[in-house]
């Protein structure tokens, strides 16, 4: 009986340890509409180059007007707000069920972070887009993406480390096969987000 009770301590000790040290409320239904943003507006993208008359699997031959630029940009701003959005009201719901404060010191060194290799990669596409270095943009995100979510999993779920190495290698890959990295981008923010959203939220219902 005693060794029972023993035991059930420290599995509670083990808990109040992993919450106090770790972001556990992140929710996978967040990932989900994410992924599903990535995809519409990957899928308006093309529907941009088509308008334009652009070609976008001729890699490094298209050339983008300054508005085409400009248009790309609005979109993928939208895409990010949506993204935080819907991150925020999950999480901040899913943190509201268990009881969890979802702004604490932990939440803060997260996103720390997370937002360095992110606000890191984000100037670099900038200088990329300035050089007119369109088609390196896209394997450029998913590289920099990768690497924020592996540097966020010391804060959080273990399992999205998982996904960082996902992203790394499909933005590796594109860089070897420029012309493919939107559709590499539509699978690693789109597809790659659902899956994983649906397994955590299956996971950790």
């Amino acid at each position: 009986m005693e060794s029972k009770n023993y035991h059930e301590d420290l599995l509670h000790i083990r808990s109040m340890m992993e919450r106090s040290s770790r972001f556990i409320s992140l929710s996978g239904l967040s990932g989900v509409v994410a992924g599903l943003a990535a995809i519409i507006g990957a899928a308006y993208v093309f529907f941009v180059f088509k308008r334009e008359g652009i070609d976008y699997f001729d890699g490094d031959r298209n050339i983008f007007s300054k508005a085409l630029v400009q248009e790309l940009v609005v979109i993928g701003a939208v895409i990010l707000v949506v993204a935080i959005a819907s991150g925020y009201v999950f999480t901040a719901n899913k943190s509201k069920k268990k009881g969890l404060k979802i702004w604490d010191a932990t939440t803060k060194r997260l996103l720390v972070t997370f937002a360095v290799p992110l606000v890191a990669g984000g100037l670099f596409c900038l200088i990329l887009l300035y050089h007119h270095l369109f088609v390196l943009v896209a394997p450029a995100t998913l590289i920099f993406y990768g690497l924020a979510l592996v540097s966020a999993e010391r804060y959080t779920l273990t399992d999205i480390k998982y996904l960082g190495y996902c992203q790394i290698v499909l933005g590796l890959l594109s860089f070897l096969f420029l012309g493919w990295g939107l559709v590499a981008w539509t699978v690693g923010f789109g597809v790659l987000h659902i899956v994983y959203g649906l397994i955590m939220h299956k996971k950790y219902k």
